[in-house]
């Protein structure tokens, strides 16, 4: 799902030195990621935003001839990428991670031992201009990760009301400037230019914004706010969640890379209510072992990338890392 402008992406191998003006593309927490699926030889894997293949050909090293791995991404490029990868064990579908429980079901797989779900968008999507994410360059205001379905942002910001625009901004980017932000945007567009480019939202945002953090483009926030909204990345985490749980096999693991606080906030509130059990006094009639007992259990602590990976990888600095396994409980 899928990291906006300022985010980290998810990618494969380089050799080439990293600049935030040139990233290629990189596996965020690459080996951290797999070593966290805890991967069977055997065993039968979801990678569910393969995007350029990176955690997926990892996990590929790691299963015997009886291992199996699927993997899904919304974006057509993606999808392409994975139809390249060739391995009898291995195969891409393409669809919204979402649609996780439908996928297998189509598959005739009941049960998996892990899902791994690095959020965001990769560096090619970044760094396409086609695609309309990044203000580092001006190209169709598209957004989608989807390009086959769904409005592009242009087409959105068309016919928005400024009530609704400031709230998306306030609330996916938390942009203190939002109603501002917004005001200027619908402004534009009652004065007969329609915003269609990114270039053209850039320098709208910019001007709504009295005070930017240093180093930060006052556009990033409200980038990172259309982007969300657009493919309603944090309703598609929300509704995966809960159906890993019916999906993992007892021991099995989630592992979730997260590149903004909106995301790692639905994550860790999941994982927390999923692992709780309430302590009961020493008198209580109920004993705690015969009350429903959790279903996950958190593994470790949230993981950051470490101080290498940021020198290597710039674009990784807002990267968690959250793992969760399934009890045996039914």
């Amino acid at each position: 799902m899928m990291k906006g402008a300022t985010s980290a992406p998810n990618s494969a191998s380089v050799s080439a030195p990293l600049t935030e003006q040139s990233a290629p593309h990189i596996t965020v927490l690459l080996q951290e990621a797999v070593d966290a699926l805890d991967v069977k030889s055997d065993g039968i894997y979801v990678d569910g935003t393969f995007g350029r293949g990176g955690h997926s050909r990892l996990i590929l090293s790691q299963l015997g001839s009886e291992g199996r791995l699927i993997g899904m991404d919304r974006d057509m490029a993606a999808f392409s990428a994975g139809k390249e990868v060739d391995d009898a064990r291995f195969q891409i579908v393409h669809r919204h991670f979402s649609e996780i429980a439908d996928v297998l079901s189509e598959l005739d797989v009941a049960h998996v031992d892990g899902i791994l779900l690095d959020l965001g968008i990769s560096s090619p999507q970044i760094d396409e201009a086609e695609r309309g994410f990044s203000f580092r360059f001006d190209g169709p205001l598209d957004m989608r990760m989807d390009q086959t379905k769904g409005k592009t942002a242009a087409e959105w910001l068309a016919t928005v009301s400024e009530k609704q625009l400031g709230e998306v901004i306030k609330h996916y980017g938390e942009e203190r400037f939002a109603k501002q932000v917004a005001r200027a945007i619908i402004k534009e567009r009652e004065d007969g230019h329609a915003i269609t480019t990114t270039g053209q939202l850039a320098k709208v945002v910019a001007s709504a914004i009295p005070k930017v953090e240093p180093g930060q483009n006052p556009a990033t926030r409200t980038f990172q706010a259309l982007r969300i909204f657009i493919n309603q990345e944090l309703e598609e985490l929300s509704l995966i969640l809960p159906k890993c749980l019916h999906l993992l096999k007892a021991g099995g693991r989630i592992v979730v890379i997260s590149f903004h606080s909106l995301e790692d906030r639905i994550v860790k509130r999941f994982i927390q209510s999923e692992a709780l059990r309430d302590d009961l006094p020493s008198r209580f009639p109920i004993k705690a072992k015969d009350l429903p007992q959790p279903r996950l259990l958190s593994v470790g602590r949230a993981m950051k990338p470490s101080d290498d990976e940021l020198k290597r990888n710039p674009r990784s600095r807002s990267a968690v890392m959250r793992i969760a396994e399934r009890t045996a409980v039914l």
